[in-house]
């Protein structure tokens, strides 16, 4: 089932999101919501969402990349799960992300972003699991992790770089196309 998005304003998109525990993960309802949340995400066409964004605080979101018309030039990243994620950054390197949110509408602006992480999470069965992520996928990971701690991407962005998505396509994607292309040259993903 498709559920509705949290529009900032909400207050849960500003909660501490609780952990989830392993027996609830195995729980119908916990499956159910896991899959609703990913048949969202991709009905809404994100690279990711998290649970708060569906009016939900709990530490849980999912990441999924697959000829995204919304993000063209983002590299594809495969579905993920994570359930009470840690993420740790590996470089003290950083680059710009122009990000969106489902949680945001017609809104775009700057996020730094760390490169090269290490999550640390629970899959949706309860198996704990570990990857390094590089590049773009990395910042959609951060992304995602923000909302399970109520911070959404303008918090960390410079105002000046705001823009709707009708001018960023207009004045800034294809340059964004461009950065892309030379984040995941050097990081991968």
């Amino acid at each position: 089932m498709v559920l509705d998005i949290t529009q900032i304003g909400n207050p849960v998109l500003r909660e501490s999101c609780r952990e989830v525990l392993r027996e609830e993960l195995q729980t119908r309802e916990m499956r159910q919501f896991i899959d609703d949340l990913i048949a969202t995400k991709r009905r809404a066409n994100g690279a990711g969402i998290a649970a708060p964004q569906v009016g939900r605080a709990l530490r849980i979101f999912v990441v999924e990349v697959k000829d995204n018309p919304r993000y063209p030039y983002k590299p594809e990243a495969d579905l993920t799960v994570c359930v009470n994620p840690e993420i740790e950054f590996l470089t003290e390197e950083r680059y710009l992300n122009y990000e969106g949110c489902l949680s945001i509408p017609d809104l775009r602006g700057k996020v730094p972003r760390c490169p090269h992480i290490r999550v640390k999470a629970l899959d949706r069965y309860g198996e704990p699991f570990e990857m390094e992520v590089k590049g773009i996928t990395a910042g959609t990971f951060q992304h995602e992790d923000d909302h399970l701690n109520g911070i959404l991407f303008p918090d960390r962005s410079d105002p000046k770089t705001f823009s709707t998505w009708n001018e960023f396509a207009k004045r800034y994607e294809a340059d964004v196309e461009e950065d892309v292309k030379a984040i995941v040259a050097q990081w991968g993903q």
